[in-house]
């Protein structure tokens, strides 16, 4: 009965921290990106592109979206490879730019598609 109680509290604490990991895993995937997310890469000369035309038509004023940088974010890139996994995208087929839709469940690959998307958008 001495060492049943020990062992039955070190169960316990156990699935606590289980389920407590599980949850917390579970906030950081891609499901969090709900909206519209822009992965980019610094020095990137389509994603540079893309950066200019959401500047120059003051795209941040009339669309909430994140930006996340992939070349140097290893967060970042993890979930860019956790949302191209939901399109059916193979890891080795990733790229930047690449927009995230999260309302319509989509992506959008390339400088000159996701410049579309914004137009259509705003119907520019």
């Amino acid at each position: 009965m001495r060492r049943i109680i020990p062992f039955l509290i070190f169960l316990g604490i156990f699935i606590v921290l289980g389920i407590g990991f599980y949850f917390l895993k579970g906030k950081n995937s891609s499901q969090d990106l709900k909206g519209i997310v822009l992965f980019y890469g610094t020095g990137c000369p389509h994603c540079a592109k893309v950066e200019e035309f959401i500047r120059e038509n003051k795209i941040k004023e009339k669309i909430a979206f994140e930006e996340k940088e992939v070349y140097f974010n290893r967060d970042n890139a993890k979930k860019l490879i956790e949302v191209a996994k939901k399109c059916g995208i193979k890891e080795n087929e990733i790229g930047v730019p690449f927009l995230w839709d999260g309302e319509n469940q989509r992506c959008i690959v390339g400088d000159e598609p996701i410049i579309n998307f914004f137009k259509e958008k705003l119907n520019l």
